[in-house]
């Protein structure tokens, strides 16, 4: 199925509300993803903005969710959808009741008490406050992205570093947050509303209308 081509912040931002979900790399689902949809000149570009700047401001501006969420991936997910992806993917469990029921490993729980507990944060501020380095903890690119699978922990933004002049340079650096305090009410009144069996179909069957041409097969290895 031949796709719009995107060219423009506004454009990206609508794609993301219409059909709920955008992955920014491609995945198991031919032609569903920001990789795929944007022009050349917005996927690199030395002189003006383009995707990898939007991210920050696309988060800001309309309140999805973004994080590692399928595949080991970045996607983009609409505050109305990510409440069922969320309920899916944490299996109907707050993280306490999870961690209690012996389903998180320690060193996660580590990770996502630092989290809850002093986000949005920086990624550098986070691995410096828990102590991962060399000779000290280990394995946080795995458990970090592990909690984002899980949608306990999301990226809220993306900050720069700035030269003498206040101009940004280099890649934004990543800050995570905890859903519970990004989204706020909005999510928690909505996550666990239904069982997860029930988020999953209604996913499956957003997924199907974005991608009517789509595997099945595909489409349930994206949610995983």
């Amino acid at each position: 199925m031949k796709r719009k081509i995107i060219r423009t912040r506004a454009e990206l931002e609508a794609r993301i509300e219409a059909w709920g979900f955008l992955p920014f790399f491609s995945n198991s689902i031919p032609g569903f993803s920001i990789e795929e949809l944007a022009d050349p000149s917005i996927w690199f570009s030395e002189e003006t903005e383009g995707v990898w700047e939007w991210k920050g401001p696309i988060i800001q501006s309309t309140g999805c969710a973004y994080g590692k969420f399928a595949e080991k991936k970045a996607v983009f997910i609409s505050r109305d959808w990510f409440p069922d992806f969320a309920n899916y993917r944490r299996d109907g469990y707050d993280f306490d009741a999870r961690y209690d029921d012996g389903l998180v490993p320690f060193r996660d729980k580590a990770l996502y008490d630092l989290v809850e507990g002093h986000g949005p944060i920086l990624s550098k501020e986070l691995k410096a406050l828990g102590n991962y380095r060399k000779g000290g903890n280990g394995g946080f690119d795995g458990i970090i992205t592990r909690l984002q699978s899980q949608c306990y922990v999301l990226i809220s933004d993306f900050k720069y570093q700035r030269d003498k002049l206040g101009r940004p340079y280099g890649w934004g650096i990543a800050e995570y947050a905890t859903p519970e305090c990004v989204m706020e009410n909005p999510f928690t009144d909505q996550v666990y509303q239904r069982s997860p069996e029930e988020s999953y179909q209604r996913l499956l069957e957003q997924l199907r209308r974005v991608n009517p041409t789509a595997e099945e097969a595909a489409l349930r290895r994206f949610l995983g």
